[in-house]
């Protein structure tokens, strides 16, 4: 079923956290040096000939580079949100993404938005709000309205988790689309390919202790999880892989549980039942 090739990489990725916290290295090294063992290993399929002959024209490429560079902006305004305000904060403004998908789905690729999949957003959208309240946010936006724009860290914070949720948004719509024109595996190569470079000029040294942490990444992260995601959303409308990315904070609660002994409180367990169903229901439709 191609919505559980999804989970698979939803459920890779919300493994970043505990993997950020062991490399302890700034997040552009971590990114750049996982791609880089990415496209040391996915290099090697391009010994088969199907692949090769899967490598689109050079008349194409541009079109997979603005796909690097949405996902580098997604990326880092989501990690700047980090920074600047609550993970709370910057979790609840990001997953504003699926609501916009619905709307970009519609009006770009033609999909039908269900029944099901509204009941699924509201469902894990109350789910995600129960886990980690949003009463910050709600203080944030009336001090807004009332007092005028200041630029407090809960604000940037707040706004760069918006930005990091467009760019997620429109992120998987150009997936939709190329994943339907392109093989899942040479998109993810060219461009891991073009990630790197972006980056290159910003790279001064090699942390080469945290090497495994590198490989380790290259190899899920960066190849096994966007390879299923593409797979299976080559197969599965934009909104529903939407709504099935709302399992990625409850995989992080379960890896922070497993491995760093952290046990969230009772809101988190109810929120996160909620964000389960509403999967469930996702991939039960197909």
């Amino acid at each position: 079923m191609p919505s559980l090739y999804i989970v698979a990489a939803i459920l890779i990725w919300s493994s970043l956290g505990l993997i950020v916290r062991l490399a302890g290295v700034e997040v552009h090294i971590l990114i750049f040096y996982s791609t880089c063992f990415a496209l040391i290993f996915q290099s090697f399929m391009f010994t088969g000939r199907h692949y090769r002959k899967a490598f689109p024209p050079l008349s194409k490429i541009p079109s997979i580079f603005l796909l690097s560079l949405c996902l580098l902006l997604n990326t880092f305004t989501f990690l700047f949100a980090y920074s600047k305000t609550s993970i709370a904060n910057a979790v609840l403004t990001h997953y504003i993404a699926p609501v916009i998908v619905a709307f970009l789905a519609v009006l770009f690729l033609g999909e039908k938005i269900t029944k099901r999949v509204i009941i699924s957003i509201l469902l894990a959208s109350a789910g995600l709000w129960i886990m980690l309240g949003g009463t910050a946010i709600m203080e944030c936006f009336r001090n807004v309205f009332t007092q005028g724009i200041h630029l407090t860290p809960d604000l940037i914070g707040i706004t760069s988790g918006l930005v990091s949720g467009v760019a997620y948004a429109v992120l998987i719509i150009l997936v939709r689309v190329f994943t339907q024109k392109f093989n899942p595996y040479v998109l993810v190569f060219i461009q891991n390919f073009f990630m790197a470079l972006i980056l290159l000029p910003f790279v001064s040294y090699f942390p080469a202790d945290k090497i495994w942490i590198f490989a380790l990444m290259g190899v899920l992260h960066s190849t096994a999880a966007p390879f299923l995601y593409y797979k299976g959303l080559s197969s599965v409308q934009a909104t529903r892989a939407a709504v099935l990315g709302y399992l990625e904070p409850v995989g992080a609660i379960i890896f922070s549980i497993i491995f760093l002994s952290e046990f969230p409180p009772l809101n988190a367990y109810i929120g996160g039942g909620l964000i389960l169903l509403s999967g469930y229901l996702t991939v039960k439709e197909g």
